[in-house]
């Protein structure tokens, strides 16, 4: 290896241990519901989707409510991916013009980023458009954000608020940083 190489594998290891203390903390105070830097300006929207949706986010659920949620949330997971990734020549961010993916294939890759196995069977740069790739990414996202935040706190928890703060306050601002 070059030592161009070795000092790009330095400077990478020395940004991850820099962003480590920062990031995590931020999402800490992200999933126990502390102010953040974005909160005046993500709060007044995220309030919002809880009316809109008729969400308490502070409603405490007993596991058979959160159970059925969970099971909703990835109904329409499964739903929502396996329509893209079927209609994704029809659909924006494909620039490459990536054919639909066929039934068997759709439908096993939907499960897999649900259940966070992300098993793929394709190749996804030829395979996916860029659309389907982030759409992916984010569900896949969100299941783990809210199992994570249900196992660290079994009281007062309601998986669509774990979601949506999860996902309004911490993927989205870390999916800027990397891939």
């Amino acid at each position: 290896m070059t030592i161009n190489g070795w000092a790009q594998i330095a400077l990478f290891c020395g940004l991850v241990l820099l962003l480590t203390r920062p990031l995590g903390g931020y999402l800490d105070n992200v999933m126990a519901g502390r102010r953040t830097l974005l909160s005046p300006v993500l709060r007044p929207v995220e309030r919002g989707f809880y009316r809109l949706a008729g969400i308490d986010p502070s409603e405490e659920q007993s596991w058979w409510v959160y159970a059925r949620a969970m099971i909703v949330f990835h109904i329409v997971g499964f739903a929502f991916l396996y329509l893209l990734l079927r209609l994704q020549d029809l659909l924006p961010l494909n620039p490459q013009g990536m054919s639909a993916v066929a039934p068997d294939l759709a439908g096993n890759t939907a499960v897999s980023f649900l259940t966070n196995t992300n098993w793929q069977n394709y190749g996804g740069e030829s395979t996916m458009s860029y659309l389907s790739q982030m759409a992916q990414a984010l569900i896949g996202d969100h299941g783990k954000l809210i199992y994570a935040r249900r196992k660290s706190s079994w009281v007062g928890c309601s998986p669509w608020a774990s979601s949506s703060a999860g996902a309004k306050r911490g993927i989205l601002s870390s999916r800027r940083l990397g891939p």
